[in-house]
């Protein structure tokens, strides 16, 4: 994607979904991973106003112009390191298969230790405010970024479920959202995703769904 490098702040995003290849060498894939790891660092420190493209490279120990040809603005860097975050978080290739349901989704959203439960919140809460900008394409990209590979996660376990006959069929795509869109506006306001609070999600919210009238 050559051009010029951008100015910090543009409010062009000619690349929300995900960065892309230039020719030449080939992409260093782990060389991505650890300035998306640093992104996230950074933005659990300071915030998505605080975060800069300086900041990542000193964190990472890369040139400037090095994360600009993977990442043309601050926004498409900070959107590609949370996807980054929740997709290794939910698992998709890991799913837990315990026979019921309510089994696996207990073993899908088991809190992480304290100290790292406080690390993910601050990162959603930093990209959060992105979700209220005025260009559409960063405020819808900006509201799955952290909950989109969770939902995805969710909807899967419940499909399993209605297929092996121990639910009834349903909408299970609009119900899946339920659980990671709740988590995030929790994430926002600080509060902490307990045990307790993801079983009063499980218990109280999605199985009574799931059974509908039966």
């Amino acid at each position: 994607m050559p051009q010029p490098t951008p100015r910090a702040g543009s409010t062009n995003h000619p690349g929300v979904n995900a960065p892309r290849g230039r020719g030449g060498r080939p992409r260093d894939n782990s060389r991505d991973i650890s300035i998306l790891e640093g992104t996230l660092s950074v933005l659990a420190e300071s915030g998505y106003d605080g975060l800069t493209i300086d900041k990542v490279a000193t964190r990472v120990g890369a040139a400037r112009a090095t994360i600009y040809r993977r990442w043309p603005t601050k926004a498409d860097l900070v959107l590609q390191a949370v996807r980054h975050l929740s997709r290794d978080d939910a698992g998709l290739d890991r799913l837990p298969d315990t026979g019921t349901l309510r089994g696996d989704l207990v073993a899908m959203v088991l809190p992480q230790d304290e100290q790292e439960q406080e690390y993910r919140l601050r990162i959603l809460a930093g990209v959060a405010s992105l979700a209220l900008t005025e260009d559409p394409r960063l405020g819808q990209a900006a509201a799955t970024a952290g909950v989109g590979a969770w939902a995805e996660a969710v909807e899967l376990l419940l499909h399993r479920a209605v297929q092996r006959g121990e639910y009834p069929p349903t909408d299970v795509h609009a119900l899946a959202q339920v659980m990671p869109m709740m988590c995030l506006a929790r994430a926002v306001t600080r509060q902490p995703i307990t045990h307790d609070f993801s079983l009063a999600m499980i218990d109280g919210i999605v199985l009574p769904a799931m059974r509908g009238n039966r």
